[in-house]
């Protein structure tokens, strides 16, 4: 009973000490409150945090549950305003897919019922297994999707009882830090310590470093590139890592065109297409490509030419002194209609995505690049189409998709491209649980390290207690 006592007397007093701290919460700028989870550097931001967990860590379930289930009525009251304030700050996506994208981290991210307790009686006594925290995980969040990442990252790492120090990415400081604090706040008047989660007000690849490498970091989850998936292999500790994807789609002569027309544009126009999931470029067999155009077009997508393609092209993709290509971020999320002005076309807004004819060795085939453009490949057969999509996966080993009807085709296609996911016939967004499919969801797809889509269990210690010839009970 005194440690329940205790819990009450922190959540009234912290709830006091917010209510006085905290009347700027309105404010664009974060205030300037120790308890909002944002710091000025790297340690500081840790100190505090690792002093919330040995808090949390102890903290009744039931508070727990109640922490839990209150962040996520936070993400919905929320939603349409993180989704404009990230849409302003990075220039990415579309707003109404980004409020789906908020409300979906919120309904869909598995909780403290992911973690259930294992239990074996016998002869030789009882024994029991338990998920306990790591205790402090650093972890990386894109621009892409900054707030959905940061809501279902907190949830999955708190409910086995860690704590969180978030590297946000600089191009989504802004939005992060305003959903940081809201964050703090509901978690402080629901029971939970301060700081339970925290981030640097100013992100940098130096404070990447130093969050890698404190000491106090037991894990680490990193979302980003392979460069940052280096980084974070470097550091010599665990490591959850959701590295880059390039995801192909595959359309046999056995699929029905209507449907895998209509299932690509949907996967791979949401949020002008900066989903990792995403489908990234097409492969089809050549005795049904013509019809499947005609399908695409018939379905809402716009045909470039090749001429068009190159005139994109050159604006989309540009190379460095080394002569690697990158992206020009100026292109990376915006509408199709922006993409097709750069490639001489004029079209109206509402067309979500546009596709054409290229080569496997193109640019839009090899890069994963993050806007509204679908490259389409003709290929033989099947065959010769599982083959191209495999090299232009690179063996990422993190999305594919399929439209076919032919059971071989389909398992060979699934051994052969070997990715955490693999989707058929449906669009993209099916394999990563709901609301398009079903199974677990995550903002966290861990293919570099193996995990897939993360779920609190893959962010908790498995502890057992062993208790010989003891304790059975029959």
């Amino acid at each position: 009973m005194a440690e329940i006592s205790q819990q009450l007397i922190n959540s009234i007093v912290q709830k006091v000490m917010l209510q006085l701290e905290q009347q700027g919460l309105v404010s664009d700028q974060p205030s300037s409150s120790v308890n909002n989870g944002i710091f000025e550097d790297i340690p500081s931001a840790i100190a505090a945090t690792d002093q919330a967990q040995k808090i949390w860590v102890r903290t009744p379930k039931e508070t727990k549950a109640r922490v839990i289930q209150a962040l996520r009525q936070a993400m919905h009251q929320n939603a349409e305003e993180f989704a404009r304030r990230a849409h302003e700050e990075t220039g990415m996506g579309r707003v109404k897919c980004k409020i789906l994208k908020h409300h979906n981290a919120a309904d869909a991210t598995p909780g403290l019922e992911d973690l259930e307790t294992t239990s074996w009686s016998g002869d030789n006594g009882t024994t029991v297994e338990e998920y306990a925290p790591y205790g402090l995980i650093g972890a990386i969040t894109p621009s892409t999707h900054p707030i959905p990442v940061l809501l279902n990252s907190t949830i999955i790492m708190i409910a086995p009882g860690n704590g969180v120090v978030f590297n946000v990415h600089p191009a989504a400081k802004k939005v992060s830090a305003y959903a940081m604090e809201i964050f703090n706040r509901v978690i402080q008047e629901n029971g939970g310590p301060a700081n339970l989660i925290s981030m640097v007000r100013e992100p940098t690849m130096e404070t990447v470093s130093q969050l890698f490498h404190d000491p106090k970091i037991a894990l680490i989850a990193a979302t980003g590139g392979p460069a940052l998936v280096k980084a974070a292999f470097e550091s010599g500790k665990k490591v959850i890592a959701a590295g880059p994807g390039n995801p192909p789609v595959l359309v046999d002569e056995t699929a029905c065109l209507t449907s895998a027309a209509k299932y690509i544009i949907e996967g791979a126009s949401f949020d002008n297409n900066i989903l990792c999931i995403a489908e990234k470029e097409i492969f089809v067999v050549e005795s049904v490509f013509d019809k499947f155009m005609n399908a695409m077009a018939e379905a809402g997508a716009v045909r470039l030419d090749a001429s068009q393609i190159d005139s994109l092209t050159q604006k989309a993709f540009q190379k460095n002194e080394k002569g690697q290509i990158w992206l020009a971020r100026t292109y990376i999320g915006k509408n199709a209609s922006v993409l097709a002005q750069a490639a001489g076309l004029t079209i109206s807004d509402e067309v979500e995505l546009l596709y054409g004819e290229t080569a496997f060795e193109h640019p839009f085939v090899q890069e994963e690049q993050m806007m509204p453009f679908i490259p389409v490949v003709r290929v033989k057969n099947a065959e010769e189409g599982i083959e191209l999509a495999a090299k232009a996966e690179h063996g990422y080993g993190h999305t594919a998709m399929i439209h076919s009807n032919h059971l071989t085709t389909i398992t060979r296609y699934t051994q052969k491209l070997n990715t955490s996911i693999v989707v058929v016939n449906g669009p993209s967004l099916a394999g990563n649980g709901p609301k398009a499919g079903e199974g677990s969801f995550s903002h966290t797809i861990a293919s570099p390290t193996g995990e897939g889509v993360c779920t609190p269990k893959n962010f908790a210690r498995v502890r057992r207690l062993a208790i010989y010839q003891k304790l059975q009970i029959v």
